[in-house]
């Protein structure tokens, strides 16, 4: 069976490793726009403290969590894979009874996160922090690289037969694919994006991460998506190069990420996607060993995390701007008062890298994974959980598009269709 996956993100990334584990014949199209998610992920795999009213967020994230141990067996090479835990920090002890009833109530059902504890110091284990805050220690929680999975994950697929392609896919009314040269459809700038509607237990938009619901309103790490009556960010005006040449397919997988209601669009259906923008710093300690250090997950503020090479991950904003990949000023001075706010001991830190991503989100809800036409499936709308769902979505969507029965029911993330 031939199989055509638009976006090499983890997404299609995986997607593509699971369909040529099954014998499909395998094209990705890399779009290679700026912005891209998976580039700028931090990569926290910790999924029981988030999406408390939200049982089908949840079912996804944490299948996506127990998906990682047998696929870095699988692929048998480092990807930055690691059970670092998971402190969860607040100023006031009160403010973390909340997520412990949370962790409780889920753990019977969710064992692998172990056993969750109090820890008098947490400094002691992420010695950067302030001496001030109270923390709870979720052992189970790992630390990836997302750039590391997406190119395995690409790199197996390719091993086994399949092609990567570099350029803009567009598809046609009945859901054919055509490849046009390299060159990228450009952001609308015409008029600026229409302000998100601030709702209750959500972060408004262009406020950033700081900007957290109160307790016990939305989830730990993460602020809620969008309203379903909210208005969607404006799309990407496509500007492909050239007439096209046709892609041979069977069926398509479109895993473009933010831009995936556009590359739909032809074929009459309208998928509210729009992107969050998220700016992170990347930190160096020089001569400290961080690669063990845990997950950083305040109530207020910033996450922090730990890599090799003495880095630390420092972020991130959330800010409803449309397609504006840009590492600003503002951005930046967010995140860096924050986390200093969080980790004092940072202040001697090499600032070594920035990254900004465009998280794709969904208006509705949660995420989108279906069939939009007989032929044609789409996977996208992780926002901040493409790090700890991809690699699952993609096995679900590769399941759809060869007719094969998905591990999980993907009902409530069906997509909206004519």
């Amino acid at each position: 069976m031939r199989v055509v996956v638009i976006g090499s993100g983890i997404v299609g990334a995986g997607a593509a490793y699971h369909l040529s584990r099954r014998g499909a014949a395998v094209t990705v199209v890399d779009g290679g726009y700026p912005g891209e998610a998976t580039q700028a992920g931090a990569g926290i795999v910790c999924p029981w403290v988030d999406h408390p009213e939200d049982d089908d967020w949840y079912r996804l994230t944490r299948e996506g969590a127990r998906h990682y141990p047998g696929l870095v067996e699988e692929l048998g090479e480092d990807i930055g894979y690691a059970k670092v835990g998971a402190l969860l920090v607040a100023e006031d002890p009160v403010d973390l009874e909340p997520v412990r009833a949370l962790l409780r109530r889920r753990y019977a059902g969710a064992p692998e996160m172990g056993e969750v504890v109090d820890v008098a110091t947490p400094a002691e284990l992420f010695p950067p922090l302030s001496d001030t805050l109270s923390a709870l220690l979720v052992p189970g929680a790992a630390r990836v690289d997302g750039r590391s999975v997406r190119d395995a994950l690409l790199g197996a697929a390719v091993a086994r037969g399949a092609e990567v392609r570099t350029g803009t896919a567009t598809l046609t009314q009945d859901g054919h694919v055509l490849l046009h040269p390299a060159g990228h459809p450009e952001t609308s700038a015409s008029t600026p994006p229409p302000p998100a509607p601030a709702l209750s237990g959500t972060t408004p938009a262009g406020t950033g991460s700081s900007a957290a619901a109160p307790a016990g309103e939305a989830s730990w790490r993460q602020a809620a998506p969008l309203h379903p009556g909210a208005t969607a960010m404006p799309g990407i005006q496509q500007e492909p190069m050239g007439e096209g040449l046709p892609l041979e397919a069977d069926a398509v997988i479109v895993a473009a990420g933010a831009w995936t209601g556009e590359v739909c669009r032809p074929l009459g259906v309208e998928l509210p996607v729009f992107p969050r923008r998220g700016q992170i710093l990347h930190a160096t300690l020089e001569g400290v060993d961080t690669a063990w250090w845990p997950i950083i997950l305040p109530r207020l503020g910033p996450y922090l995390l730990g890599f090799p090479d003495s880095r630390v991950v420092v972020g991130a904003t959330v800010e409803d701007v449309g397609f504006a990949p840009r590492v600003t000023v503002g951005g930046l001075d967010e995140v860096i008062e924050a986390g200093l706010r969080v980790a004092p001991g940072l202040a001697s830190a090499t600032v070594s890298e920035t990254r900004v991503g465009l998280r794709p989100v969904y208006a509705p809800g949660s995420a989108l994974i279906g069939p939009v036409t007989d032929r044609v499936v789409v996977a996208t709308g992780l926002s901040a959980y493409g790090l700890t769902a991809g690699p699952f979505t993609g096995e679900l969507a590769a399941a759809l598009a060869l007719g094969e029965r998905p591990p999980i029911d993907l009902t409530p993330y069906r997509p909206p269709t004519g």
